[in-house]
This record gives C-alpha cells, sequence and structure tokens, in this order.
C-alpha cells in the first residue's frame, strides 16, 4: 500500500468533494489539482449566515449552516461547507474548500488549503498549501510551513530516507485522518503524517511520520537559584 495515497490517509466516502482526490496517487497531487476544481464546482453565493463586520470577496460559497464571525475575512474562490466556522479574525486567502462542521478559528490563516469533515484549526494556525484529514485538530500556534528556505521545489521525505519529488514549490503537510498536533508545534515543508498520530506541543517535524505514531518533544528544563 503506498503510504501517501488518499486511501491510506483519508476515509474520503461521504466527503462532497470526494472527486477532487479520484485518481490521484499521491495525496498532494490533488493540491495542484485544487485551481481547476474550484473553478469548476463553485456556486458563489450566502446560504449560511454572514455577520456585519466579516469581508467576503470574490467567488466564495457559503453553505447552509457555515457561520462567517464579525472580524473574518474570507478571499475567494473558497468553499465554506455546511457548518463550517470561520471567527473572528481569521483570514482565509483563496483557493480553500473546507468540508462539514469544519473550524477556521482566530488569527488562522490559511491558503490553497482542503480540510476534510471536522477538521479544526481553531487558534493561531497557519494551513498553507495542506491538506488535513477528517477530524484533525491543530493545537493553537500550529505552523504548517509550505516553503523551504533555500531555492528549488519540496520533496517528501520517506521513512527509509528516499527523497520523492512533488514537483510543488509550496506544499506544506498532509495530516490523515484523527491526528491531533499540541501547541506551537511545527512541521516542515513536504511533511506528511498518518491517521491517528499524536504529535507532542512544540515539536518540530519532518519527513514521513507512519500512522498511529507518537511524536514526542521532550526538551530538558532547568531551574537554577536566582543570584542576587
Amino acid at each position: 500500500m503506498n503510504p501517501y495515497s488518499p486511501a491510506e490517509l483519508f476515509e474520503l466516502e461521504g466527503y462532497a468533494h470526494e472527486e477532487l482526490f479520484s485518481g490521484v496517487e499521491n495525496a498532494w497531487e490533488a493540491l495542484a489539482r485544487l485551481q481547476k476544481f474550484l473553478k469548476e464546482r463553485i456556486r458563489p453565493g450566502v446560504r449560511g449566515r454572514v455577520e456585519d463586520g466579516a469581508h467576503v470577496g470574490g467567488d466564495v460559497e457559503v453553505a447552509e449552516d457555515a457561520h462567517v464571525e464579525a472580524g473574518a475575512y474570507v478571499r475567494g474562490p473558497t468553499i465554506l461547507g455546511p457548518g463550517t466556522e470561520v471567527r473572528h479574525g481569521a483570514y482565509v486567502r483563496g483557493y480553500v474548500i473546507t468540508g462539514r462542521g469544519c473550524v477556521i478559528g482566530h488569527a488562522s490563516e490559511c491558503k490553497t488549503a482542503i480540510f476534510l469533515d471536522g477538521a479544526k484549526a481553531p487558534h493561531f494556525a497557519y494551513v498553507g498549501d495542506s491538506i488535513l484529514g477528517n477530524r484533525v485538530n491543530l493545537g493553537a500556534g500550529t505552523k504548517l510551513a509550505n516553503l523551504k528556505v533555500v531555492a528549488g521545489g519540496v520533496d517528501v521525505v520517506s521513512p527509509e530516507g528516499k527523497t520523492i519529488a512533488t514537483g510543488l514549490r509550496k506544499l506544506g503537510a498532509i495530516l490523515g485522518d484523527d491526528v491531533e498536533i499540541g501547541c506551537n508545534a511545527v512541521t516542515s515543508p513536504g511533511t506528511v503524517i498518518g491517521r491517528g498520530t499524536l504529535v507532542y506541543p512544540c515539536a518540530s517535524v519532518r519527513g514521513t511520520i507512519a500512522r498511529d505514531s507518537v511524536v514526542s518533544w521532550k526538551p530538558t528544563l532547568v531551574v537554577k537559584p536566582r543570584r542576587r
């Protein structure tokens, strides 16, 4: 089984945009399709609730029971699925699709991102060029970095150390279903985390993490008497 296939990372049955992953070998290929998919599928209009003081501009579809709070900024093309919450201070920069019951919370910024059902970035998160599986939760301050500090495209590195070229200049993280990430954790560009994995707060994660793992980060705390 290819550890990067959509079927290995996500339960897609019932997801409204399942077709985005149809025929995809590696999950990140869906991000390359996103622009064309949105152009073909989006039905701009507010069918949910947009509070006074929110900014919604361009081609944005706000589905039934979706809610955009005052102070949020949503730029199209974007589809906000049923029951999705975009909270005060959130910034949705475009090319974003959310499923049912998702959250983009206060001071969270998203661009070129796919949220499966129940995925949440509730507080101070950055989600760039990334896919969040069903019920993924990002702790406050999580950053999914999407651009290398040196020139060149983003590669994915397998557990065996094999480098897989993605052909993408920008690629954040691919997080399988039920991944939970602790506060202030950071993923390097091209990180893939398998289903059901827990990542400790403040961890710096890269490469490929197998499903049902625990990624711990335990720096030593040193306490000494204060000299006066």
